[in-house]
């Protein structure tokens, strides 16, 4: 019997102009692209539905792509955006830019924690997540443009303590994803990279009284899905549809690679050294500050290098490797696939991931570094008309008692010669990073100084600390110029310590580092 399932075009029928829609994904994982590809086809060809309210954790495109949630920047689809990340859909961006969308940014575990707490009609979520960076309403409030004029996050004082209190709102489809569905609408996940937010953003639409519309891989008979690998249960599906193998690939990156989802475990010996330039430098000297058993986030981008490091050096069998979507374990997977994990050890939910980094569960997070000032403020959300979105980033910064932002000092055109223990400046970067204020808050050095953290700011030629005062320059790297390629190259002058130090030669030198003897002997101080 057919059941539930439907095509695709007759479940987004199902969708009433000015709905809010809640979409699955992360980057090219988990998105539900049969669903997103039906839904654009009837606006286009209808005009309905429209003024739709856009709700989703991460951005879901490769940055170029007509894919994903980059299909709804058609003018009169999209009237209102409520996310964590927007950066990687690009034609939406601009709308956002231009005005033609209200766009508020809510920091990615937020996000997740709302879902949850729609699901369970509360009236939102209390927590201290945001404080003093662009989500708090003493600077932005999460608006992103000048026609973003609701309030969609209050700062309420709780026995005498600051909060960030992010409002409710209803959820009236939410799109999801899964490998296989009985009829009776049970999903399970067994074949995805990640567990995602399937859940609670079903149970969110599902408690406001809306629709669930789950996009598969395959149908199977009623009652031959194990209980216990039942992700989303059958009683809040309401319509199913069966992909096509080109619009449900486990990553924008392949098909299926089962060593993602957990199938199999495949050997790490093959791993290359990456190349020796600035961001193996800084890597390498991020990687200085791990220590054994540590449980540690790397970002997106640079930071990824990181474990690349450990693995060369031979130790990254003793750290925990994590990533917001949920994995733990295993090895972080870059580009396309960033997100996933190749051979974790377990795939939790994305709520429960930041539910452990929210209450203090990392010990160590390795972010990049797009602007920094004097305060120790970091930006990597917005620069101008440039929106990128937080992600994960504030939850992650927030809560870890031991942060290194990394990042070149300058960008735009930075060449470098490194060797023989040194680094040369061969041509200067166009653009200084280091800024006397930042243009958004995505990282507060205030509120880190509060809570006691420890932040290094490690760059291919300098490296920082967060102290009460400001930024402190602490090393240097062999082979600069302390005035002419650090501080001519910042806007603003930071304090010197007094016990200025040259950063370690061996870093700059085409070798192994021997981190694994000293890892092991002591860290984590």
């Amino acid at each position: 019997m057919r059941g539930k399932v439907v095509s695709a075009a007759e479940a987004v029928r199902q969708i009433k102009s000015g709905d809010t829609v809640g979409v699955s994904g992360f980057i090219g994982m988990g998105h539900p692209a049969e669903l997103t590809e039906a839904l654009e086809k009837r606006f286009l060809e209808t005009g309905e539905p429209k003024n739709l309210t856009l709700t989703f954790g991460a951005s879901q495109n490769d940055g170029k792509s007509w894919w994903g949630l980059n299909r709804f920047a058609r003018e009169g689809f999209v009237k209102k955006i409520i996310a964590g990340h927007f950066g990687l859909q690009p034609d939406l961006v601009r709308m956002i830019v231009e005005n033609k969308i209200e766009a508020y940014n809510i920091p990615q575990g937020v996000m997740m924690h709302l879902f949850r707490a729609i699901a369970g009609r509360k009236p939102g979520v209390l927590t201290h997540v945001g404080l003093r960076t662009f989500a708090d309403p003493r600077e932005t409030g999460g608006r992103l443009n000048e026609i973003s004029k609701r309030e969609v996050v209050k700062l309420l004082e709780v026995d005498g303590e600051e909060y960030l209190f992010y409002k409710s709102f209803p959820v009236n489809v939410a799109l999801i994803r899964g490998t296989s569905a009985d009829t009776r609408g049970n999903i399970s996940i067994e074949k995805e990279g990640i567990a995602l937010e399937f859940l609670p953003l079903a149970m969110a639409a599902r408690n406001s009284g809306g629709i669930v519309i789950a996009q598969v891989e395959r149908i199977v008979e009623a009652g031959t899905l194990h209980p216990m690998m039942v992700k989303v249960p059958g009683i809040m599906v309401d319509y199913i549809v069966q992909a096509a193998p080109e619009n449900h690939m486990q990553s924008m990156a392949e098909q299926y690679n089962p060593a993602l989802s957990g199938e199999v475990k495949v050997p790490l010996s093959g791993w290359k050294p990456i190349p020796l330039d600035d961001r193996k430098i800084i890597c390498r000297r991020a990687a200085m500050e791990l220590f054994p058993d540590a449980v540690i986030n790397l970002g997106i981008g640079m930071p990824e290098g990181v474990s690349a490091v450990a693995a060369e050096e031979g130790f990254i069998e003793k750290l925990t490797m994590t990533v917001e979507p949920g994995p733990i374990g295993g090895v972080p997977m870059s580009g396309l696939r960033f997100g996933c994990a190749l051979n974790p050890e377990a795939l939790i939910d994305h709520a429960y991931q930041f539910d452990f980094y929210d209450g203090g569960g990392l010990d160590l997070a390795v972010l990049g570094l797009a602007e920094c000032d004097q305060f120790g403020n970091v930006n990597v959300s917005k620069f101008g008309p440039r929106i990128a979105g937080s992600g994960g980033f504030v939850n992650i910064t927030q809560n870890t008692m031991r942060v290194v932002f990394a990042g070149t000092l300058t960008a735009g055109g930075l060449e470098t010669a490194i060797g023989d223990g040194e680094l040369r400046i061969v041509r200067e970067g166009k653009n200084k990073k280091f800024v006397p204020k930042v243009g958004h808050i995505t990282f507060s050095g205030h509120y880190a100084q509060k809570v006691g953290q420890k932040v290094l700011y490690v760059t291919e030629r300098a490296v920082f600390e967060l102290t009460p005062t400001g930024l402190m320059l602490t090393e240097i790297a062999p082979g600069v110029d302390l005035e002419r390629d650090v501080l001519a190259q910042m806007e603003f002058k930071p304090h010197i310590s007094p016990n200025l130090k040259l950063m370690d030669e061996r870093i700059f030198r085409d070798a192994p580092m021997n981190l694994k003897a000293e890892t092991a002997a002591g860290g984590g101080d």
